[in-house]
């Protein structure tokens, strides 16, 4: 586990109308603070990687369709440089993933459908000056394939 990241099942309370799922809770163990929240979608196979913040914290969750989310730590000075971890998460396997400043990640649809991925950072995005770093996704220096591994 990357240091820093943290994933947590989350609580899905289902009945014989539907389910409800709570993704994040101000008086829960991983919440730091509030900035913004939006949703972000994948078609089938699509990547949206890699990217990486300076002082944000994402909280990713996937709600609909089903997502590898990758994580890359190539902080200085962190104990767990270099490690890469990936994550599967969506409506089968409900999480919720801590991704702290300074650790690159992104994601692949790997459902059927689009995938919805929540995401509840800490801080509101700032169209101006936006705290993120980008690479590519494919041969960009980061140690990961996102090939399928049935293919």
């Amino acid at each position: 586990m990357i240091d820093g990241v943290a994933v947590e099942p989350l609580r899905v309370v289902a009945d014989d109308r539907g389910r409800l799922v709570e993704v994040l809770r101000c008086d829960g163990p991983l919440f730091e603070k509030f900035g913004q929240v939006y949703v972000t979608t994948a078609y089938p196979g699509a990547v949206k990687a890699w990217h990486r913040h300076r002082r944000q914290t994402d909280f990713l969750a996937v709600v609909a369709g089903m997502a590898k989310i990758a994580l890359h730590d190539d902080r200085e000075g962190s104990p767990t440089r270099g490690e890469t971890m990936e994550v599967v998460a969506g409506v089968h396997s409900p999480r919720l993933v801590k991704v702290p400043p300074g650790v690159w990640h992104g994601f692949m649809c790997i459902s059927d459908s689009e995938c919805i991925v929540l995401n509840c950072p800490t801080e509101p995005y700032n169209h101006d000056a936006p705290d993120e770093e980008r690479a590519e996704p494919h041969g960009g220096g980061i140690p990961y394939d996102w090939a399928r591994r049935d293919r």
